[in-house]
């Protein structure tokens, strides 16, 4: 059996002053040799892992709180602390740690001589304890003056802290307090503050278990009403007994329970409201109010947890429609304060506390309760809600599939009967709410887009053997809540521009974009389908006439995800709706603007380029180079249309690009070795042998290569020329006239794309076969009859032949073609036989 007196759990204390749960373990103590001394250890009870590994320090003070807890410093600051499930656990390693340092385990912190002077020592050593004064009206000055003095030292802090614990001295300045107020002694008000501050900042739980107390803490409060750097005192007591009203929303029968929570918020007001902010050097001095506080939490928490009637009663008025809607409120916000309180349990009894709620109803409950129209009460659910996602989605997930097969059934059930149902789920309900966020900046509608992410989120979806999380909530959430997400999106696009430019719906239609771009970006099929059977991205792109520019991004953040799938079925749907009009028509209406617009939509053809999509490049340039071909300042668009001249040129020569691949075959050989071989017995041999009748190739081989890769090239030779002296042209008059304006406009009407597709399909473009003067078409200047000589096609010095370089080579291969360009026509012939 486990020893539970050894379990603990180990905390850190962050950057904040919040204690962070590190995990829970078995502690033990023995000697490491590579820490030279006694040790902590603390050895996780899940996979045995070493969660903290402490030398035990001569020197470092170590505290023991509320007969559980061990607290202690590391260094100036990182504080450690140890949770023990057992008292009898914590004395057995308080007994080590005090024997370790030579302290009697009867004290609550160990003494710590580090900053102690060599005369201060003396002193303190000479007199075994602190003798304080007599607890008289006259004497305050005096005490106040002793506590002061007594905070630097840790030793003093020490003996202060237990004389006044041992006297029972704090209740006797209290009385002394309720004399002052009575005698109206303002002097020896002040001096009470600084004294109950003084003992604040010994940081000691013993005495803070005395004047936390319920006798004693209002009094305690009283005392640092009268801060001697103010005017008048403080009201901390009329406000606490007056004003904060204490509501049990559930009568809590426990008063064990009650006591505390009177005692955590009263603790917490004096931390937050009561005590000055602590200066750099006093924030240490309070780590152990922190802690008073953080553990009392815990306890609260647990409390609650056990107390089975307790949380029946209250789901059951939640959901009750009895209950007057103010009482609903005060059900919902201490919900709301109960799961914020749980953030301070470690993860396996925040898992259990989850549960618990789970098994109560609380998603049934929250369900309720956003149906409500109190905007207070749906707030407070809302909150109630992100806690329950951020934890745990994958229960939030199951909860609404099995809510949403319940609902089928029982529809199923009443179309038998011939009865309609309206059923509204969980998930569609925040959907709703999002989308009716009545807050001008929509702060709420952002939070639940958030969550809705999070819900939508595959990374965080659980597989398992028998069913995949991913696969059933999806074709759900596609099945029952897409629509209901996309219903404000649709409504507002049915025209060539929103019917609604307001701010705040673009604002939120902004919102529904960057949920579905997600959904482009993690799911699959599910939102291709989506997208493509209704037409999506049509609808989107109709706010690219939105006149608020982040809007108009967002459509088109939103199709260049989509463009950066590269998947062919969406690229087919992008050019059979000709989806590209309404950027091209975005991008001529910015004009010369240099701004996120103009640089969005030019990386998205820059993508295309880049990427070379064939199918998206013949489609942009087939339907819109007459708009785009002015556009001089990026190389963009003259690229996309050599890289369309490159795709057509193959598909016209089908053996010119085979001839191209022999060529790369040949130049990226694998074996290093046969390319040196072959290249010293291509340059031994001699031109004159092969003259002399040592055939390389068969005469017949010889005419085939003659004519069926010289002409390819011939003809290409003479329609780079043409086309080079066409691009001078292009370039002379744009350096003359500078930038183009663009040839034709563009309209979003349905008429227009059918005028577009039919006048790029009977325009001839620059270069394209059968229009007039374009190189190698029938009768033009420049073409070539296969029966001419070969020389009119390429030009010969020297006896060698230069090749011609393909355009859709890649520039890495340019230093390989120069050198090739050089090689005899022969030798070349004997290269591709």
């Amino acid at each position: 059996m486990t020893d539970t007196r050894r379990r603990v759990k180990v905390y850190t204390l962050n950057e904040d002053r919040q204690w962070d749960d590190r995990g829970t373990g078995h502690v033990s103590s023995g000697y490491v040799e590579r820490l030279k001394g006694m040790s902590l250890l603390v050895r996780a009870e899940s996979d045995g892992s070493l969660l903290l590994e402490s030398k035990i320090n001569p020197n470092t003070a170590y505290q023991k709180q509320q007969d559980t807890l061990i607290v202690w410093s590391e260094a100036e600051n990182y504080d450690l602390a140890l949770s023990f499930q057992e008292k009898a656990g914590c004395d057995e390693i308080w007994e080590k740690i005090c024997q370790v340092q030579g302290k009697d385990p009867s004290v609550d912190i160990t003494q710590d001589l580090v900053d102690e002077s060599e005369e201060e020592r003396f002193d303190d050593m000479s007199s075994p304890g602190l003798e304080l004064p007599s607890c008289e009206l006259s004497r305050l000055e005096e005490i106040a003056e002793l506590v002061a003095s007594s905070l630097p030292s840790p030793l003093r802090r020490e003996k202060l802290a237990l004389a006044l614990e041992n006297e029972g001295y704090i209740k006797k300045l209290l009385e002394l307090f309720h004399v002052c107020e009575d005698l109206e002694n303002i002097e020896g008000l002040h001096h009470l503050y600084e004294i109950i501050k003084g003992i604040f900042l010994l940081n000691r739980t013993a005495l803070f278990e005395v004047m936390f107390s319920e006798e004693c803490i209002m009094d305690v409060i009283g005392c640092l009403e009268y801060d001697p750097t103010l005017s008048q005192p403080r009201k901390h007591r009329e406000f606490l007994t007056k004003t904060a009203k204490f509501k049990e929303v559930i009568p809590i029968s426990d008063p064990e329970l009650k006591q505390k929570i009177h005692q955590t918020y009263r603790v917490q007001y004096i931390q937050d409201m009561v005590l000055p902010t602590p200066s750099v050097f006093e924030e240490n001095m309070l780590s152990t109010l922190h802690s008073f506080i953080f553990f009392n939490k815990v306890e609260i928490v647990g409390m609650l947890q056990e107390d089975e009637k307790f949380l029946t009663d209250l789901f059951a008025q939640l959901t009750d429609e009895a209950t007057d809607e103010e009482k609903r409120q005060e059900l919902v916000n201490f919900l709301k304060e109960f799961c914020a309180f749980s953030q301070t349990l470690q993860p396996q009894n925040r898992d259990a506390f989850f549960k618990t709620l789970s098994n109560m109803g609380i998603l049934p409950a929250l369900e309720v309760i956003l149906g409500m129209d109190d905007t207070q009460v749906r707030s407070a659910a809302t909150d109630i809600f992100s806690y329950l996602v951020e934890y745990n989605p994958s229960m939030v997930r199951e909860f609404v599939m099995q809510e949403a097969q319940q609902n089928d059934d029982v529809s199923k059930k009443l179309t038998e009967q011939k009865i309609t149902s309206k059923d509204i789920l969980l998930i569609n309900l925040i959907i709703e709410h999002m989308i009716c966020d009545t807050d001008p900046e929509l702060g709420g509608a952002v939070q639940l887009m958030g969550l809705l992410r999070t819900l939508v989120d595959p990374e965080n979806m659980l597989a398992t053997a028998n069913k995949t999380e991913k696969t059933e909530f999806l074709g759900f959430f596609y099945k029952h809540c897409m629509h209901v997400l996309t219903a404000p999106l649709l409504a507002n696009t049915t025209e060539d521009k929103p019917s609604k430019d307001d701010f705040q719906t673009a604002q939120l239609l902004a919102l529904v974009l960057e949920l579905l771009t997600f959904c482009v970006e993690h799911h699959t099929y599910h939102i291709k389908n989506y997208i493509i059977n209704k037409d999506i991205l049509r609808r989107v792109l109709v706010l690219m006439a939105s006149k608020h520019a982040f809007l108009a991004l967002c459509a088109l953040r939103f199709k260049r995800k989509i463009i950066g799938l590269k998947d062919e079925f969406y690229n087919r749907y992008i050019m059979k709706s000709f989806l590209f009009e309404p950027v091209v028509k975005a991008f001529l209406n910015n004009g010369s603007r240099y701004n996120l617009m103009n640089s969005a939509i030019i990386e998205m053809f820059e993508f295309i380029r880049v990427e070379d999509i064939k199918s998206l490049t013949a489609h942009v340039i087939e339907n819109y180079w007459k708009a785009l071909e002015d556009v001089d300042y990026v190389q963009t668009f003259k690229g996309l249309k050599l890289r369309f001249e490159q795709q057509r040129e193959r598909q016209d020569n089908p053996k010119l690009d085979s001839m191209r691949s022999i060529l790369r075959n040949h130049r990226y050989r694998r074996d290093a070795r046969t390319l040196e071989d072959e290249e010293e017995m291509w340059f031994n041999t001699d031109e004159d042998d092969m003259e002399d009748g040592e055939a390389v190739v068969s005469p017949s081989d010889k005419t085939k290569n003659d004519d069926d890769i010289m002409d390819p090239i011939s003809k290409f030779m003479e329609r780079k020329k043409l086309k080079e002296s066409e691009e001078k042209e292009v370039l002379l008059k744009t350096n003359l006239s500078g930038r183009q304006s663009p040839s034709f406009k563009l309209s979003l009407s349905s008429g227009t794309k059918t005028n577009l597709s039919s006048q790029s399909s009977t325009a001839s473009l620059p270069g394209s076969p059968g229009s007039p003067g374009s190189p190698g078409s029938p009768g033009s200047p420049g073409s070539v009859p296969k029966n001419t000589s070969q020389t009119a096609a390429i030009t010969t010095k020297g006896g060698l032949v230069g090749l011609v370089d393909y355009p859709d080579d890649d520039e890495d291969d340019d230093e390989d073609e120069d050198k090739e360009d050089s090689l005899p026509l022969s030798k070349k012939a004997k290269f591709e036989s």
